[in-house]
């Protein structure tokens, strides 16, 4: 008995054994299957995004939307920086089409009427939902989804828009250093526009803190392919810092610093005593400017208005003008191609 009971055990380990080794070869081998598997579902999936992507229109759910942001996110990281920027452009083309809405005239009224009491009292319950279409009740009630946004216009006008934060977190993290940069940057600068019904929506120190920012990413990215935007976007903030804007001017008449906006003034010698920064000579030369008796200026700085500037009724054209040469400000294109204010790239207008 004391020689069959280790025979016995020993048996039972060799069977034991025995038994787990197919065991332990399948669980090896069947990883790299499942890794096919999946490999081939993400081909599919991946080559079908376009597709997808275009038959999105104004009868779908922002559940669907979602579910393609979802396979943007995994497809991504798998495509080459043509085909990322590819689908970008056409993520713009999706929600353009996700987002029209097509009305009676009673519910265009309906519609504005929304806009106008939105305007005047933000928290107002709008008491007249049904009149408005199908769409726009949809979409007024998911919004906060799938990146949906109702944004105000400016002219008691409501829009609909993707918000500036879906490019910035959607497809920003695969782009390179430059373009990632413009993009989580300005996604964040929008979140709340510049300017409203020919007025600034933002102060002073904000405006410092936007054209800074655009300053430096010209120099530390100057082969960034949004280097045209970035200056363009540097000179709307100078001109919204020296100049603001018709309805909200910096100064009526920059005789001197009493006549000057106080927090524009108090922000721009503060920007003044920064050192390695055009900005900063412009802030420099801004002060001087408002040193310099009229005469001065019309002796420095020579300005003909044409006859229509002349009868525009504008009576500081001629000071702002000779402002312009004095910081050496380009002439701002106001008619700009592109709209870099509603999203996380600068966008032919909304037609």
């Amino acid at each position: 008995m004391l020689l069959f009971k280790p025979c016995f055990a020993l048996l039972c380990s060799i069977l034991l054994l025995g038994c787990q080794q197919p065991e332990s070869q399948v669980a090896q081998e069947q990883p790299p299957k499942q890794q096919q598997e999946i490999a081939v579902d993400l081909t599919e999936m991946c080559k079908n995004l376009k597709k997808s992507m275009l038959e999105i229109n104004n009868q779908r759910t922002t559940f669907a939307l979602e579910e393609i942001n979802q396979d943007l996110k995994v497809c991504l990281p798998l495509l080459k920086l043509r085909e990322q920027k590819e689908l970008m452009e056409l993520s713009g083309t999706m929600y353009d089409n996700f987002l029209q809405v097509e009305r009676t005239p009673q519910q265009q009224l309906a519609f504005e009427q929304y806009a106008f009491d939105m305007a005047q009292h933000p928290t107002i319950q709008q008491s007249h939902f049904e009149q408005f279409s199908l769409r726009d009740q949809y979409l007024i009630k998911h919004q906060g989804q799938a990146y949906i946004e109702l944004m105000d216009q400016g002219e008691g006008m409501l829009a609909y828009r993707r918000s500036p934060q879906y490019l910035a977190i959607v497809f920003a993290p695969y782009m390179p250093e430059a373009e990632k940069a413009f993009m989580t940057e300005l996604a964040q600068q929008n979140t709340q526009v510049p300017f409203l019904d020919g007025a600034l929506t933002i102060d002073p120190q904000e405006i410092v803190i936007r054209a800074l920012f655009w300053e430096n990413y010209l120099q530390q990215y100057p082969r960034s392919s949004y280097r045209h935007d970035a200056e363009y976007l540097l000179q709307m903030y100078t001109h919204f810092l020296f100049k603001g804007m018709n309805n909200s001017p910096v100064s009526e008449s920059y005789n001197d610093q009493n006549a000057i906006n106080s927090s524009s003034l108090f922000e721009i010698k503060k920007l003044a005593k920064l050192k390695h920064s055009h900005l900063s000579w412009q802030a420099q030369r801004f002060l001087q400017f408002l040193e310099l008796s009229e005469q001065q200026r019309n002796a420095q700085m020579p300005v003909q208005l044409s006859p229509q500037q002349k009868q525009s009724g504008q009576s500081n054209l001629q000071t702002l003008k000779q402002l312009d040469q004095f910081l050496d400000l380009p002439e701002l294109n106001t008619r700009s191609p592109r709209d870099c204010f509603r999203d996380a790239i600068c966008l032919a207008p909304a037609k």
